[in-house]
């Protein structure tokens, strides 16, 4: 979101990042993935057998992933400003949302005017209370 459309929006209200569920998931993954890659490579070490090396690097690729969808998700946030809100690129004034629905499996999907369209993942902290947000500025 550029500056000038913060602007427009007027003053943050809320921000809302990523679930600490969803985070303490990947960090209990990435900590299990990094234990067993470093005991592959001390087995790999004491033993010389390949398997263990391709064991020590599958477990390794694991641990690149989750940290690279660490750090995304962690991106992921929802602002609520006084005239509308941003997720993403996506920016939209109050007046400019034609209609917003709630999926209990895949989050709120709010589409503008113009046709423009973006989906707020259940993954986000208290959707609820953006939902709740939304209804109250738009009726």
């Amino acid at each position: 979101m550029t500056p000038s459309n913060q602007r427009d929006l007027g003053s943050v209200v809320s921000v809302h990042g990523t679930s600490g569920v969803f985070l303490q998931r990947a960090a209990i993954v990435t900590s299990l993935s990094f234990f067993f890659f470093m005991a592959m490579l001390v087995v790999f070490y004491v033993r010389q057998q390949v398997i263990y090396f391709v064991l020590s690097t599958a477990f390794l690729i694991v641990y690149i992933f989750t940290l690279i969808g660490w750090v995304m998700q962690r991106r992921n946030t929802v602002s609520i400003y006084e005239k509308g809100i941003g997720h993403r690129s996506f920016v939209a004034a109050w007046d400019e949302i034609q209609s917003v629905t709630a999926d209990p499996k895949a989050g709120i999907t709010i589409v503008k005017t113009n046709g423009g369209s973006v989906t707020i993942p259940k993954t986000i902290a208290d959707v609820d209370q953006i939902s709740l947000a939304i209804k109250n500025h738009l009726g």
